[in-house]
């Protein structure tokens, strides 16, 4: 596990129209102008570790392409996943809330590529536009929702529900239907055992609704997944919907 890639020199500094991420695009241009200077494009490998436990976060990251996952650490070294962030939002949350450091990690579940800022220029930019601070606060506000949405799913849904769920929120942040993930990774985010999660994902491959190949999971029936998944689903999708212009990821 490391620190992404910094790609030097291969780009220069990004207008708001040809940012992906959506969150850089919904901010006023004056805004933006703030962020931009010190905006630079790096690659995320996966593993890369955003955020370490208990460490004070360096760097904010706009993710553009892939998936990090925000994964909460027990003192015994368990494991859950509690958020997942795509072009939708932004890693570095506690910056935001005057919080240097978080028990919780951020790790990236699938490669792609983000703008990152130091955190000095982004808290000087924060301090610089309330405004900025404060559209960005709707955010932090969307990822707690995600937060509860998932510890409401996990502790009263059953696997099957969960699994769908899962998928849904990765299928929403990727440009295709095939989604890479072992069954290893997928039973630690979702914090059950592996012969359960193997017999979940075996009935979704039967009926048809996902196929599966080494390292990648697919999916066939969307539809099938909303209506497994049912109300597990879509609360912070709509909150997303209703704080930020245009439709959240996944909302049609």
């Amino acid at each position: 596990m490391g620190l992404p890639l910094q790609l030097n020199g291969t780009m220069s500094q990004p207008t708001q129209d040809s940012c992906l991420n959506r969150l850089l695009r919904s901010l006023n241009p004056d805004d933006f102008c703030l962020l931009r200077p010190h905006l630079e494009l790096v690659v995320l490998s996966l593993s890369d570790v955003l955020i370490t436990a208990d460490t004070p976060i360096t760097q904010v990251a706009f993710v553009e392409r892939g998936i990090v996952s925000l994964v909460s650490v027990a003192a015994d070294g368990q494991q859950v996943e509690v958020g997942l962030v795509g072009c939708e939002g932004m890693v570095g949350v506690p910056i935001l809330l005057d919080a240097e450091r978080t028990p919780d990690e951020a790790r990236v579940q699938a490669i792609g590529l983000a703008q990152v800022i130091p955190v000095s220029a982004f808290s000087e930019a924060l301090r610089s536009s309330p405004r900025l601070h404060n559209h960005l606060l709707r955010y932090a506000h969307v990822l707690s929702v995600l937060a509860t949405s998932t510890a409401l799913a996990n502790g009263r849904y059953t696997l099957e529900p969960r699994l769908a769920r899962w998928l849904l929120m990765v299928h929403d942040r990727t440009e295709s239907d095939e989604l890479p993930t072992t069954h290893r990774f997928l039973s630690l985010m979702l914090g059950v055992n592996r012969p359960g999660l193997t017999g979940a994902i075996s009935v979704l491959e039967r009926s048809g609704v996902i196929g599966r190949q080494r390292g990648t999971l697919i999916v066939r029936d969307r539809a099938a997944l909303l209506a497994l998944a049912g109300p597990s689903y879509g609360a912070p999708e709509a909150e997303y919907e209703r704080l930020f212009t245009g439709p959240a990821p996944g909302v049609s």
